[in-house]
């Protein structure tokens, strides 16, 4: 004979599941912006120290030929034939920014007398976000 006091349901009531679940959105709300702010920093941080490394490899073209190149695609292949030549500077894959857009070069530059290069961002977009 099972009465009451004896009979102990075991689990969770609605109110406690509640409680836990709405703990976790808290942490959640807390925890994501920052996740978010932490990994496009990141990835703006890469596409930084890219630029810096495709700014070096056309300083050794402009060594190499005297002119800084008309596209970047001029730092992975010789369309020219030139003899003076000596590249590949980059890899063709170090022209993408991290979100796998293309760089944007311009000769001569806007910002800068000889040439600029920038990347358009995670939109890829000209003017678009500020990420």
């Amino acid at each position: 004979m099972l009465n009451k006091k004896s009979r102990q349901q075991k689990g969770f009531t609605l109110i406690e599941l509640l409680i836990v679940m709405a703990i976790i959105g808290l942490i959640a709300a807390i925890a994501l912006p920052n996740l978010y702010k932490r990994f496009f920093g990141a990835q703006r941080d890469a596409a930084a120290a890219q630029i810096k490394s495709i700014e070096a490899s056309l300083g050794t073209y402009l060594l190499d030929m005297r002119k800084y190149p008309k596209t970047l695609d001029e730092l992975v292949t010789n369309s020219s034939n030139d003899p003076s030549w000596n590249g590949p500077y980059v890899r063709q894959s170090q022209l993408l920014d991290p979100w796998k857009n293309p760089y944007q070069y311009r000769r001569p530059g806007g910002e800068n007398r000889d040439y600029d290069i920038y990347s358009f961002g995670a939109d890829g977009r000209e003017g678009g976000d500020k990420d």
